[in-house]
């Protein structure tokens, strides 16, 4: 339970680095005077004339774009504040030390951290801890040059921290021991889509993955997942009643779906008269027949087959793999054909499982696995093998970032060997099998999820990133 916080004043920052601080982009300020530890207050977004240089050199050119955004947002009577901080560390710099390194880490140029200096003779680095307001707080436009008063005092929680626990420290460690950045390249990148992802979904999407993935944002533990994916079922198993409009958006939600697992969906199969449902080029050629409704008619085998043989021809079809999606039981009659001609029959209840599934932890499915589940006849108890191991899979990898994390915490070190790792798992009787592969696959940079350097000796070194939540 965190702990209630009372907050009477506010200290102007420069809105841009405001920004900084609230993206989790940065934990420091470059204050004008000595701020006393675990002081709290409001962060005050002013503008940039305090600043010894101009806007395009203070700041560094990625962070530009930003910079002109937070400043076209201060208004000329009222002023928004989005966050509060604590300050954990106050340092005097009077002289130019590892300038270069500190410019990495921040969002501020070499040059401008040397004019910040020259001005005064020295100025305070100041790390702080800051957290999100629940709701934005309107004050009005206040020209005091530090801090100046709230009223009323706002009584506060430290629930919503911008950054986690760990990932602070991190970053706390890395800026005061001057350690080059860990993901230079993504930071280049996210700085490049992050004015896409204004008006952009899909870059919106990839800029907060990434984000998260190099700890300037805290992952969202609970996401709802899209609203279309719960209506899979409800459209397969809806009674159509000779309706072509029920039917055909039930063929459309089985295209849609076998796209989001990772298929390459032939647009030109749109089912109608003659026409095949669903056909599929990537990774591998799938073929499928989808019956909305209460049954599945025994006909269906052999209008799979008849459609599939005039539009693909007899090599194509046969190699393909066949799919019927639909409601119910197979008649004996269906089950024989689906046996004989090798015909996989799966209920919209498991393609809908499936999907889910792929929501919750994107890229799990693994359709070149799922493939060896796509046996003939009906299949549904054999996909819930293959959603059970895949959430096992997942379970063991959670263990693992955990183990990781409890090493860390128990020997004191940044990072650590495999066979530290190796000895937590055993102590937690957790699997150890191929776990140099799968430490290597959680610290890549498409999961994020653990941190890996190599050592003087060419061993790996594995530190923790991110939790990996369980859903």
């Amino acid at each position: 339970m965190s702990q209630s916080v009372s907050i009477d004043t506010a200290l102007r920052v420069p809105a841009p680095d405001v920004e900084a601080l609230n993206q989790g982009r940065t934990i420091l300020i470059i204050a004008g005077i000595f701020i006393n530890p675990d002081r709290q207050f409001a962060l005050y977004p002013a503008d940039t004339s305090s600043n010894p240089l101009p806007n395009e050199q203070y700041y560094r050119p990625n962070f530009l774009p930003t910079v002109h955004q937070s400043l076209a947002e201060l208004g000329s009577e009222k002023v928004r504040i989005k966050s509060w901080a604590k300050c954990e560390l106050c340092q005097i710099v009077n002289e130019a030390e590892r300038f270069d390194l500190l410019s990495q880490l921040t969002v501020w140029t070499e040059e401008a951290l040397h004019a910040s200096l020259a001005k005064r003779g020295h100025f305070f680095l100041t790390y702080l801890r800051v957290y999100q307001l629940s709701q934005p707080l309107e004050v009005a436009v206040n020209s005091s040059p530090r801090f100046l008063p709230l009223s009323p005092t706002l009584t506060l929680s430290e629930n919503n921290p911008i950054l986690t626990n760990e990932a602070f420290e991190q970053r706390y460690r890395q800026i005061l021991n001057r350690e080059p950045p860990l993901y230079p390249e993504l930071e280049a990148l996210q700085m490049a889509i992050s004015q896409l992802a204004i008006t952009d979904s899909g870059a919106k999407q990839l800029d907060e993955q990434i984000q998260q993935f190099i700890g300037w944002k805290t992952q969202k533990i609970t996401k709802p997942l899209p609203d279309w994916i719960s209506t899979i079922n409800e459209l397969g198993t809806a009674e159509t009643g000779g309706k072509y409009e029920k039917g055909t958006a039930f063929e459309n939600i089985v295209r849609q779906s076998l796209a989001f697992l990772g298929f390459e969906v032939d647009t030109d199969a749109k089912g109608g008269a003659g026409g095949m449902d669903l056909y599929c080029h990537k990774p591998y050629p799938m073929v499928g027949e989808c019956k909305a409704g209460k049954s599945l008619p025994d006909s269906t085998a052999e209008q799979l087959y008849r459609i599939g043989m005039r539009h693909l021809g007899r090599e194509s079809y046969t190699t393909a793999v066949k799919l019927i999606i639909g409601p119910g039981k197979p008649t004996s009659y269906l089950e024989k054909s689906a046996q004989q001609s090798i015909i996989s029959i799966m209920n919209p209840m498991t393609l809908q499982n499936l999907v889910e599934l792929q929501a919750k932890y994107p890229g799990s499915v693994n359709l070149f696995e799922l493939k060896d589940y796509l046996t003939a006849g009906q299949i549904d108890g054999e996909i819930d093998k293959y959603i059970e191991k895949v959430k096992q899979d997942i379970q063991l990898r959670s263990k693992i970032v955990e183990a990781v994390k409890l090493c860390q915490e128990q020997t004191k070190q940044d990072a650590v060997k495999v066979d530290v790792i190796y000895g937590a798992c055993l102590t937690l009787n957790m699997p150890q099998e191929n776990l140099s592969g799968i430490l290597i696959e959680l610290s890549s940079p498409l999961t994020g999820y653990l941190g890996r350097k190599i050592d003087d000796n060419g061993n790996y070194l594995f530190y923790f990133l991110r939790e990996l939540e369980i859903n």
